[in-house]
């Protein structure tokens, strides 16, 4: 196998602006931010060129200040039932945010989770270890958001967002970028709810190195993920992220 000097994060790189992972001090530094528990829950309905999902914009002085999200925030204790399940929840707390921050009622009895999102071991200052929902949206209400916390929204196509994010007119995190493009994937909300129903959750424990100058975010499925090398060969499911765009390679998993 082959490596190409590979190193952890330096803070001296150029990063994508939607680069959202701090330095690292290297493969074995440890935690020095506990995760926060978080739920966000991607809704849903049917639009002119396939399933739109529901965006909101972030105020620029909160955290992810400035990006498109999906509806969601921290697990509060409140939103744990008495038996402590922590998948309920990240359940209750999609439901309660999503309320919160669009005025929207949603029922949980729809929610498929299908992925589950954690940030590297170190780096940044705020971490968060978020469950990722999807559910459909049966009765089509007005959307409210406070102009505080959420300045705006939009109904959008995946795709479409995708394509906004390419040319620079909307900032999305990695996490709402990879949750995007496998929605694009799949033409209806059937076809979607399905699919995920099919798997089991996706766990993304993230690892960033930096390679050449680009910075580059794997999981467990990629060769190089293991060794903390991006210059493996191999099977891959990555995200690099460059300055100029990012660019996803998954040939190791299906979406």
């Amino acid at each position: 196998m082959k490596k190409t000097g590979t190193r952890p994060l330096s803070s001296t790189s150029n990063r994508h602006r939607n680069d959202i992972y701090g330095d690292l001090k290297g493969p074995d530094a440890s935690e020095t931010v506990p995760a926060i528990p978080a739920a966000t829950v991607l809704l849903l309905k049917e639009g002119s060129n396939g399933a739109d999902v529901l965006m909101l914009h972030k105020n620029s002085k909160m955290a992810f200040g400035g990006m498109w999200v999906f509806p969601g925030g921290k697990i509060d204790q409140a939103d744990f039932p008495e038996n402590g399940d922590t998948n309920k929840a990240a359940a209750n707390a999609a439901v309660r945010e999503a309320k919160e921050e669009a005025d929207i009622d949603i029922d949980q009895n729809d929610f498929v989770w299908f992925a589950h999102w954690s940030p590297p071991p170190a780096g940044q200052a705020k971490r968060f270890a978020t469950w990722f929902f999807a559910a459909p949206v049966l009765v089509d209400g007005p959307i409210s958001v406070d102009g505080g916390e959420i300045r705006d929204f939009e109904w959008i196509n995946p795709a479409a967002a995708l394509e906004k994010h390419a040319v620079g007119d909307i900032d999305l995190a990695p996490p709402t970028w990879v949750s995007l493009y496998h929605l694009a994937r799949y033409e209806s909300i059937d076809r979607i709810l399905e699919h995920f129903n099919s798997e089991e959750p996706r766990v993304y424990e993230t690892r960033v190195v930096e390679q050449e100058g680009i910075r580059i975010a794997m999981w467990k499925e990629d060769a190089g993920y293991g060794v903390w090398d991006a210059g493996i060969e191999g099977p891959r499911h990555r995200l690099l992220m460059k300055p100029g765009g990012f660019v996803f390679e998954h040939s190791a998993v299906e979406y």
